[in-house]
């Protein structure tokens, strides 16, 4: 008895192969499985794309945040005081109670902070900022302040001056050695109230922090002055925390409460970006469902250039069944057919995707001059240009998608030509 040929054995690829030549007098097939390969190729394409953009974009946002805010902040919950009916939630202890978090295992350092929010002007121009007093040793450990994108002046001469971001400095027209003034409404205390304060500082140093809402609000002042200037003197208004690991934060907020003392309260990054983080994360989910789709749609191409295949290749099927062929081997040249075509369009559609990650930046630039500039506002998205992250498990995933989509889909049309009677197909020939 002959020996039963091993499951895609050479005749069945080339089988396969000869259909997937086919031209154009043998009914068109050829034109199907271009239309097919085609919309494989583009499906893919767009599915790594947005996830390399998604993926991208999540990352700058996260770094944005923590290269240049506290991981956490540790404030106390305050109490009303007597003389002016407002909440105080400054620190008195703020070193002993720095040095207490110090010792937190995951902590990198701890820095007190003043925080007030004024109105800077020069030559006429205003603008509301935010100031944050730190000690030059601190802000020389901010990633995204000391090693910026972009930095005009020396951050070395920082406890000489101030320093602001290159938004505050674009809007009122500052360059580093000028003066710029600060008021704030809670100035000196007098008999007759409290006057405003006004005083001047020279700008020595200018930060692109690469975080829109940072580079147009965000002042930093000498911690020493910045208690002068808000009626400070010897108090924190909180203290900003840096961790090793800051995604851990939540594991270590007990910790840090517990160092802190009673009365506080820790505020983390997360809790800051929470929402938004959260918001991202369900438009990931949805985006996904919908390229997935879109690559379905394209694989069901592959089932329409099979159908038509087989109903072209009756005759050869018949014949091929007299010959001996077995169910089994008519059904995987035509699931060779149909898996080919997916696996060739999801390569090319991988090459597209991850080369489009890759120079996404003139690729984007070209966009941009085309449609005349503006195509991205930072002051709406936050960072000043579209980021893309290629990361293996998004390719991964998207391989394993349309691969298995193509290879799913291309059984149901394999059976039909394997059942095909071959008495039926050759009864007219």
């Amino acid at each position: 008895m002959a020996a039963t040929p091993a499951p895609f054995a050479g005749f069945e690829w080339m089988i396969a192969w000869r259909y997937l030549r086919a031209r154009r007098a043998e009914g068109g097939v050829s034109v199907m499985t271009w239309i097919s390969l085609i919309g494989i190729t583009l499906a893919v394409f767009a599915l790594i794309a947005t996830l390399a953009v998604r993926s991208g974009f999540r990352a700058e946002f996260v770094d944005t945040i923590l290269g240049a805010n506290a991981h956490a902040t540790v404030y106390t919950m305050g109490e009303v005081n007597q003389v002016t009916g407002r909440m105080d939630r400054t620190i008195e202890d703020y070193r002993e109670m720095a040095d207490r978090v110090r010792d937190v295992p995951g902590v990198t350092r701890v820095a007190p902070l003043i925080k007030g929010q004024v109105m800077a002007s020069v030559s006429g121009r205003n603008a509301g900022v935010e100031v944050f007093g730190i000690a030059p040793g601190d802000l020389r450990t901010i990633p995204r302040i000391a090693d910026p994108e972009e930095a005009r002046g020396d951050i070395g001469r920082f406890d000489q001056g101030i320093a602001i971001g290159s938004g505050v400095a674009r809007e009122l027209g500052l360059r580093v050695g000028e003066q710029i003034r600060l008021i704030s409404p809670d100035g000196v205390k007098t008999a007759f109230g409290t006057s405003p304060r006004i005083k001047a500082y020279e700008v020595t140093y200018i930060f692109t922090a690469g975080r829109y809402d940072i580079d147009r609000t965000r002042v930093y002042l000498p911690f020493d002055e910045a208690q002068a200037y808000f009626n400070r003197e010897g108090l924190a208004d909180e203290l900003e925390v840096m961790l090793e690991h800051p995604e851990q934060v939540e594991q270590i907020e007990r910790a840090l409460l517990e160092a802190a003392g009673p009365g506080t309260q820790v505020w983390s990054w997360r809790d800051a970006s929470g929402g938004f983080l959260r918001a991202l994360d369900i438009e990931d989910n949805v985006m996904f469902v919908i390229l997935s789709i879109l690559v379905l749609i394209a694989a069901m191409n592959i089932v329409s250039g099979l159908i038509m295949l087989v109903k072209n290749k009756g005759r050869d099927i018949g014949i091929l069944r007299t010959m001996g062929l077995t169910e089994g081997s008519v059904l995987r040249v035509f699931f060779i057919c149909g898996a080919f075509t997916g696996l060739i369009g999801t390569a090319a559609g991988v090459a597209l995707g991850c080369l489009f990650a890759i120079y996404i930046d003139p690729v984007f630039s070209f966009v941009n001059y085309i449609a005349g500039g503006g195509v991205w506002d930072p002051a709406v998205r936050g960072i000043y240009q579209l980021p893309a992250q290629l990361r293996l498990a998004d390719v991964a995933s998207a391989v394993v998608l349309s691969l298995g989509l193509s290879f799913v889909v291309t059984i149901f049309p394999a059976r039909r030509a394997a059942r095909m009677n071959p008495v039926e197909a050759l009864r007219y020939e």
